[in-house]
């Protein structure tokens, strides 16, 4: 076969090894295309990664739906009027809207910018103590080092038990005491650990949620005096409703519920994770886009140059295209070898800038992992297998596309001319 005739290969490196510097600088333009598109597609999967590392785990039809002041006066009552959600509102929820998937009713009672509410010996200190339903770890998970989260036997039987943030272990704990199964008086009530967690996120945000405890919803209800209070919800719809109509029809039933106008939207705030998510997916649908016809552009210029190289190529090789013409060589034959000559340097140079390219990103990845410096803005930068094929591709056919001139040509010149050539 053609490919792998040993005389074709050596003619081919013999030609593009006679000039090369000038083979280098051709070859160059393609390697700078593909490694630049390489390593902006890769910069783009960094900063979705990052965004992404910055929400952790939750999940992206998450809603999240709270009480604010009435603004419309409605049926006697006045406008400015607050009320509050209740457990009828959640069973009510759950009845009536079988669009939710998971449905986490939540209470914070004290935060970890109050008086210090969380005593342990002699130690004490401020956190954030929420109140909540098993649920609330499906809907944004957080990671579980020792014991378990909150079950629906603790919501059952109101029992004193809580999940701690790292942050709450590493100040309430020595670094050799085990924590699960002992106590921590929150507000003048002992509460036994039951599991530490950490949270998914990063930064500032994790932070934050690594001084939290969870305790279950009912027990905090009980225990603090809130009746039947609901602080506020978090929910997710089935993968098939659009988050936005759950919530529509969720914010309906509770303005029935608790006598609110129906066109009254700021009666009911609200969080729609989707609606952001999307908007996000979008961003950086359009980056990618802008990333792939940037790129393409730069390896169409360096392809282009090849292509004219090859017929420089042809113009000074004449003589020797007459000779092969004369001894019998046919169109084909002559065609075939200079595409080969342009497809094998374009892939070459192509394969490398690929490799360099991927090489400079791990490496990237492993300084930010090594020294910490992942963000919520660019964290793993990396490239899609599929992507890297993709460019792959378009790099081989654009090479043949760019020896297809010059061979066509090569096979115009007519032997008698050709050995006339000086």
């Amino acid at each position: 076969m053609y490919l792998f005739d040993k005389d074709k290969w050596t003619e081919i490196m013999s030609a593009l090894s006679k000039n090369k510097l000038r083979t280098f600088f051709t070859a160059f333009g393609v390697f700078w295309g593909i490694f630049m598109l390489v390593i902006m597609l890769g910069s783009g999967k960094g900063l979705k990664n990052g965004v992404n590392q910055g929400m952790g785990d939750m999940a992206n039809n998450a809603l999240f739906m709270w009480t604010m002041p009435t603004t419309q006066p409605y049926k006697g009552f006045p406008r400015g009027r607050r009320y509050n959600f209740r457990n009828d509102d959640t069973k009510a929820l759950r009845e009536n809207l079988p669009e939710l998937e998971y449905i986490a009713p939540r209470l914070q009672v004290f935060s970890a910018q109050g008086d210090n509410n969380v005593v342990r010996g002699e130690r004490t200190a401020a956190y954030s103590i929420q109140g909540d339903y098993p649920d609330m770890n499906k809907i944004d998970p957080m990671n579980i080092h020792e014991g378990r989260f909150i079950n629906y036997k603790d919501i059952e039987n109101k029992r004193k038990v809580i999940v701690i943030g790292t942050r709450v272990k590493d100040e309430m704990f020595d670094a050799d005491e085990d924590p699960i199964g002992d106590y921590l008086r929150i507000r003048g009530v002992y509460f036994r650990v039951v599991g530490i967690f950490s949270s998914k996120k990063n930064d500032q945000q994790a932070e934050r949620e690594n001084q939290q405890i969870f305790m279950p919803f009912t027990t905090l209800q009980q225990t603090y005096n809130m009746g039947d209070i609901v602080g506020w919800y978090s929910m997710t719809s089935y993968k098939d409703v659009p988050a936005s109509v759950a919530l529509e029809k969720a914010k309906k039933i509770v303005r029935e519920r608790h006598s609110i106008a129906p066109d009254d939207d700021r009666a009911v705030g609200s969080f729609n994770v989707e609606t952001e998510f999307q908007k996000m997916e979008n961003l950086f649908a359009g980056i990618n886009g802008l990333i792939w016809i940037v790129g393409i552009g730069t390896l169409l210029a360096g392809v282009i140059g090849v292509s004219n190289i090859m017929l420089i190529v042809v113009k000074e090789r004449t003589k020797e295209i007459g000779i092969q013409r004369a001894i019998g060589a046919t169109p084909m034959a002559i065609q075939s070898q200079i595409v080969l000559e342009s497809v094998f340097l374009t892939a070459m140079a192509g394969y490398i800038g690929l490799v360099l390219g991927v090489g400079i990103l791990e490496l990237i990845n492993y300084l930010l992992i090594e020294f910490g410096a992942s963000t919520d803005m660019f964290a793993r930068p990396e490239v899609d297998f599929d992507k890297a094929i993709v460019a792959l591709i378009i790099l081989i056919i654009s090479g043949a596309l760019a020896g297809l001139i010059p061979a066509r040509r090569a096979t115009q010149i007519k032997p008698i001319d050709a050995l006339r050539d000086e």
